[in-house]
């Protein structure tokens, strides 16, 4: 099986497991998104392989779960870059708005 059709089976199971979240970015590594449900603090949740963390948006701090510090720091380096767009992303998905997708790291 091709790395692509892995992709595409992979984000078919992750529509239907997570219907209620907002997907804002996809590579073949991470899997970031925002939650619909009303949290007072912006933040994404992180997938990577069977960890899974809470990141805060404002300054890129784990709140809840774990990352190995490879990829933590690769998407603390994401949310440094795209912060600004982040936090509009928030504001859109906490009035019940599809949030834009955001470009992942290259």
């Amino acid at each position: 099986m091709t790395r692509s059709v892995l992709a595409d089976i992979l984000k078919s199971f992750l529509r239907r497991c997570h219907a209620d979240n907002q997907h804002v970015l996809w590579d073949y590594h991470f899997d970031v998104f925002e939650i619909k449900e009303k949290h007072h603090l912006p933040h994404i949740h992180v997938r990577y392989q069977s960890y899974r963390a809470s990141v805060a948006i404002e300054d890129g701090v784990v709140f809840a779960g774990e990352l190995p510090p490879r990829q933590l720091r690769m998407v603390q380096v994401w949310v440094d870059l795209h912060r600004e767009e982040l936090l509009a992303d928030w504001e859109l998905a906490k009035d019940g708005v599809e949030p834009f997708r955001i470009d992942p790291l290259k």
